[in-house]
């Protein structure tokens, strides 16, 4: 009796292998992935034939074709009138500059104005907070004292103390009459739900989830994640940088320790360039049609004298801004750079540009975490900066907890921080964004902040390095080859 049932199981077997066939060829060729992107999914696919395709249809459409975010005519024209003006300036000469020392940069202010349409402004001055509670209560007192509007977009809003005690704020707030946005990604804030922020909205204020679909259980940009953390308080305020919303990034747990990560509290010009970030996630999100008024785009009073870009990547284009930003930081470097991540998972791109710039003479120093929040992502990284240990880059493992900071530094004159990781996720797959800040005094405190976490570091060694267990080169070895799809 069982072996009528064989040639059915042949056929359903034989059918598998053909649609996965076709669609390695039909979908992800067309597509145009890197090949390493591609191996992987072909990989995925006819190791697990059901399981394969079911995971490709949920994490690997294609968006970048998607225009998501749009601008009004009006807000266009004045956006790209303002950028044209500064870049003829610039090329002139007649741009002034009040540090310096910036012109040294102008060639990558003028990369992030014509590839990542972002505005430079230098009348700013920030705060750099790399403690969580530090960060939560300046973050309360100042949202305590809004008088018109708060925007507020987190990945990571958690359901406990700390979440609770973020939205009874924004409620007391919206019955006071201030406009109230409260936008938080699906999957990263997977345990918030309507019912959570039912008070917001009977008090006055709003609230949407990015990319929310109609079943949660079955959300087709799963891969594609608002990983951007963005606080905009009266248009004169902003918050920007790594830490998320939660208990575990204001106090010491039993999984994590402390938590160390970096963000910067930020007044001046560029916080209008972050909420007209916010806006555009605000209307994909929420669609509601909100125009920037005209008084968006007077220039505010100066507020001090750093210079700042603000500057977005995301799926919806194969531009990669951030990372270009990285690559021209690395490339232009003479001294030394500075690298604190939580996820180290480079393209080729990056790669070779910090091993040319270690063998050129560059003192580099990368720090990541000594504990795993992201199993296959942690051997990836430990593989990755393996590789670059024979260059001579030194390696440091953050031993006093969890290092989540986004932070690069070069050569104690410009610094990167914002939600993007030096991995191809942050690259590619999710929306980010980061400050690239032009001023020596906050570089230099960064850098300052990075040594001092080099007292709770360990150095990984070469000869460290060389012995590992084979279980953990082979744990390597795995991640690697997912590398692209992490």
């Amino acid at each position: 009796m069982l072996y009528q049932y064989l040639p059915d199981v042949s056929f359903v077997i034989v059918t598998l292998y053909v649609v996965d066939f076709l669609l390695a060829f039909t979908i992800i060729f067309l597509e145009r992935k890197n090949p390493s992107a591609t191996l992987a999914w072909i990989m995925i696919i006819f190791i697990i034939p059901i399981g394969g395709i079911f995971l490709y249809f949920m994490i690997s459409q294609n968006i970048s074709k998607k225009r998501i975010f749009q601008l009004h005519r009006f807000e266009e024209a004045r956006i790209n009138a303002a950028i044209h003006d500064q870049i003829r300036d610039m090329d002139s000469g007649q741009y002034t500059f009040l540090d310096p020392k910036v012109k040294r940069w102008h060639h990558m202010i003028k990369l992030h104005q014509t590839y990542g349409n972002s505005y430079y402004t230098q009348d700013n001055t920030l705060k750099i907070l790399t403690d969580g509670k530090e960060k939560m209560a300046s973050l309360l007192r100042d949202i305590s004292e809004a008088k018109v509007s708060i925007n507020v977009m987190y990945f990571i809003v958690k359901n406990d103390e700390t979440g609770k005690s973020l939205i009874d704020a924004l409620c007391e707030k919206a019955r006071q009459g201030v406009e109230v946005r409260f936008l938080v990604d699906t999957m990263g804030s997977r345990h918030i739900y309507h019912h959570h922020l039912k008070n917001l909205k009977d008090a006055g204020g709003k609230y949407a989830f990015f990319f929310h679909p109609k079943f949660k259980v079955l959300n087709l940009k799963l891969n594609y994640r608002n990983h951007r953390k963005l606080v905009i308080i009266d248009n004169a305020i902003g918050y920007l940088g790594g830490f998320n919303i939660g208990n575990e990034y204001v106090q010491t747990t039993r999984k994590f320790g402390y938590w160390r990560d970096t963000h910067l509290r930020l007044v001046g010009s560029c916080v209008q360039d972050m909420q007209s970030r916010f806006l555009l996630d605000w209307r994909v999100a929420s669609k509601e049609k909100l125009t920037l008024p005209q008084a968006y785009f007077d220039d505010p009073a100066s507020c001090g004298t750093t210079g700042i870009q603000i500057v977005s990547c995301g799926p919806d284009s194969t531009k990669e801004e951030i990372k270009h930003g990285y690559l021209k930081m690395i490339s232009s470097a003479k001294k030394n750079i500075y690298i604190q991540t939580p996820y180290f998972v480079p393209d080729l791109s990056i790669l070779e540009s910090l091993k040319n710039a270690a063998f050129s003479g560059v003192d580099l120093r990368i720090m990541i975490p000594r504990m795993p929040d992201h199993f296959f992502v942690y051997w990836a990284t430990y593989s990755y900066v393996g590789i670059l240990l024979d260059a001579g880059v030194k390696v440091y493992i953050y031993d006093n907890g969890f290092m989540h900071a986004k932070t690069i530094c070069t050569d104690g004159q410009v610094a990167s921080v914002g939600s993007a990781n030096f991995d191809i996720r942050s690259f590619k797959l999710n929306f980010e964004v980061n400050a690239f800040v032009y001023d020596s005094s906050v570089v230099k405190d960064l850098e300052a902040s990075f040594e001092n976490d080099m007292l709770l570091c360990h150095e990984l060694t070469k000869e460290m390095y060389k012995k590992r267990s084979i279980l953990i080169k082979f744990k390597e070895s795995i991640s690697r080859l997912l590398s692209d799809l992490l």
